[in-house]
């Protein structure tokens, strides 16, 4: 299996990443981003692009893919809707009409958040952004598109938050998330086994195609 995984450089990106170098099943594993990811490994290739409104010019490079892992993502937290929106819906999409144009076997796996709006209409802005996105994601042309929705998030194995004040706020609350997911593991997961879901269902499917906790624990088992 090929694989792409947008957001390498993310928390979640990078617990993605790892699970797919380990994976005997993956064959290939394309990054792409703003930058590089810094890793060295045979089954890694990485595509630094700048535009990610814009991929005509590197079709080529993503044509050829069984599954796309996109991992971008930002906090809505100092952002107004029209900025989030483009940040989070344009970019998405951008990415994903030309994937499915090119590889119309391929799934995609998308990583929203728990309590994502699915009728578009509730209070909380974000939640409405990504609800849209998600709508969006399941009309186009994939083999399959799943929608992941994970709570709290633990990083394992030396992922990092890129955000300073984020990364701070994990290393002091990391013994009660491992406390947490031992007790609630619908509550909490972890950069592993998020990882561990979504090549679980790039490969077997699921039978529904949001997944909240409670599916994603499943998955990753």
């Amino acid at each position: 299996m090929k694989v792409i995984v947008f957001g390498a450089t993310g928390m979640v990106g990078q617990g993605v990443l790892r699970e797919c170098l380990r994976d005997g099943d993956v064959t290939e594993v394309l990054t792409v981003g703003r930058s590089a990811t810094g890793q060295q490994h045979p089954k890694l290739r990485e595509l630094v692009h700048k535009d990610f409104l814009d991929f005509s010019a590197v079709e080529k490079d993503i044509t050829g893919y069984d599954a796309c892992f996109f991992c971008l993502g930002v906090s809505s937290l100092g952002l107004d809707e029209e900025r989030y929106r483009h940040l989070t819906y344009d970019i998405t999409l951008a990415a994903a009409r030309p994937l499915a144009r090119l590889n119309p076997g391929m799934t995609f796996v998308y990583v929203t958040g728990a309590s994502t709006d699915s009728t578009e209409q509730g209070r909380m802005m974000w939640a409405r952004v990504k609800g849209k996105t998600e709508n969006d994601l399941l009309k186009l042309p994939f083999k399959a598109a799943f929608m992941f929705r994970p709570g709290a998030i633990q990083p394992l194995h030396g992922v990092r938050s890129k955000t300073a004040w984020v990364q701070a706020l994990y290393v002091m609350t990391g013994p009660l998330l491992s406390f947490l997911h031992q007790v609630a593991p619908n509550y909490v997961t972890t950069t592993e086994e998020l990882g561990r879901a979504m090549l679980s269902v790039a490969k077997r499917g699921y039978p529904k195609p949001i997944l909240e906790m409670e599916d994603i624990h499943k998955a990753g088992a």
